[in-house]
């Protein structure tokens, strides 16, 4: 017999731990190819890990609510095999040189720590938080002490301090007048008067309801955006009458040969991407004093989740798809979002982010920007209204199916006129839609 080690797999690039947040098999349970083990959760998104091979599980290394590091051993699996030795030589050999290049790693942080003279982090603090091995690095690379730690709202499970979290911490004491290290304590008095400002009262009739582990990633990076971003609004109606009526005239003989449903988000997704890319001044990311300008037009799509939260699953290169490739991406993202079926890689990366909130019957809404983009736009339902049409033999009143477009955009490096350019751009691409077009 021979023993397979399961191990955390690589998740994107920025995601350098997960949280074990349910184990899917037992010890002693029989696991088949690309079934999965367990299901984790990162800061990005939830996922399952599938077994690479056929067998029995024989050991877990790790527990429910741990945090795990990419790269390491959470489960042996035990596979049939006349190479038993082999294998378990190989592998006690890779584990040696893994742990021979762990502590070289290891000492080579605590060398620098010593010089910096930083204060040593302990796994928990005195008042019971857990610190990652990836966030204790951090702390000590950077010169951040315990007291400093303890400063910080942590966004993961349980208020767990995340890789984003300190680095975020890092970012904005690196940007703020040195202080000294007397001067830390009375702000954490402030804090805690801040907080006994404003109490609670739940009396017996009160429900008490527990934030989810993305409620809070949700609420932190809402929080975050309005804080960093300079918000203003501007808003448009839009004309879509042509497209009502291409759409229904197309949408049976789309679905026959494409099968697949067009929706009026993927006509509208097709236009946003045109149009972005007469304006890549709205496709740019602020870092510090520098515009990054991206190549890439990567279409966020804010998707609702069953549990009322939302996920932003990305289209990847969105100017480079036609109307039917547009459409299939859609689809397939908003049905494996609603299924928790997304992978990391395929959140991450956005540069311009659209939500529709007409379907949900909002008329236009305001929408906070997906940081570290510089804008967002929001779809309004479609309606029928009473419109003035002008016509060469004179204006007339008439019944036209119309729509809001609210477009939020960050002050501090798209002015109105960018901003405000943009979405006219936008109308006049969507009102001038061929109703004798093919798809």
């Amino acid at each position: 017999m021979a023993r397979f080690e399961l191990k955390l797999p690589k998740m994107g690039e920025s995601v350098a731990e997960a949280t074990i947040t349910s184990w899917l098999k037992e010890v002693g349970d029989t696991v088949e190819l690309d079934e999965a083990v367990v299901e984790i959760a990162t800061d990005k998104v939830d996922s399952e890990v599938p077994s690479e091979v056929e067998g029995t599980l024989i050991e877990i290394l790790f527990q429910k609510d741990d945090v795990v590091a990419v790269g390491d051993v959470i489960a042996v699996i035990e596979t049939e095999g006349e190479d038993a030795g082999e294998v378990k030589t190989e592998t006690t050999k890779e584990v040696s040189e893994e742990k021979t290049t762990e502590v070289a790693a290891v000492e080579q942080t605590i060398e620098k720590a010593a010089e910096i003279k930083a204060t040593p982090i302990s796994k928990n603090s005195e008042s019971g938080k857990f610190y990652s091995p990836l966030v204790r690095n951090i702390a000590q690379k950077e010169n951040v002490s315990m007291e400093e730690l303890e400063l910080i709202s942590g966004s993961g499970k349980d208020g767990r301090v995340t890789k984003e979290d300190i680095l975020s911490f890092l970012e904005n004491r690196n940007n703020s007048p040195k202080t000294t290290s007397k001067a830390v304590q009375p702000a954490k008095n402030v804090e805690k008067t801040v907080a006994k400002a404003a109490p609670v009262s739940v009396n017996g009739e009160d429900e008490v309801i527990e934030m989810s582990r993305m409620g809070k990633l949700i609420a932190k990076h809402m929080v975050d955006s309005v804080q960093t971003s300079a918000h203003v609004q501007s808003f448009i109606e839009i004309d879509v009458t042509n497209i009502v009526k291409w759409r229904s005239k197309v949408k049976d003989a789309f679905f026959k040969r494409e099968g697949e449903k067009l929706t009026f988000t993927p006509i509208l997704m097709h236009a946003v991407a045109s149009t972005i890319k007469k304006y890549p001044l709205i496709n740019i990311a602020l870092n510090g004093d520098t515009i990054i300008k991206k190549k890439n037009i990567n279409l966020g799509m804010a998707a609702a989740l069953p549990d009322g939260n939302l996920i932003v699953p990305v289209i990847k290169n969105a100017d480079q798809l036609n109307l039917v490739g547009m459409t299939k991406s859609v689809n397939d993202l908003a049905v494996r979002a609603r299924n928790n079926q997304l992978k990391p890689d395929e959140i991450q990366g956005g540069t311009y982010t659209v939500t529709n909130v007409g379907s949900f019957g909002s008329v236009m809404g305001t929408p906070i920007i997906n940081q570290p983009q510089v804008a967002i736009l929001a779809l309004g339902a479609i309606r029928k209204v009473p419109a003035v049409i002008e016509t060469p033999e004179g204006d007339f009143i008439g019944i036209r199916q119309k729509m809001f477009v609210s477009h939020s955009y960050d002050h501090r490096v798209v002015n109105g006129a960018l901003g405000g350019m943009f979405i006219k751009t936008l109308k006049e691409t969507l009102e001038a839609w061929d109703v004798n077009q093919d798809v």
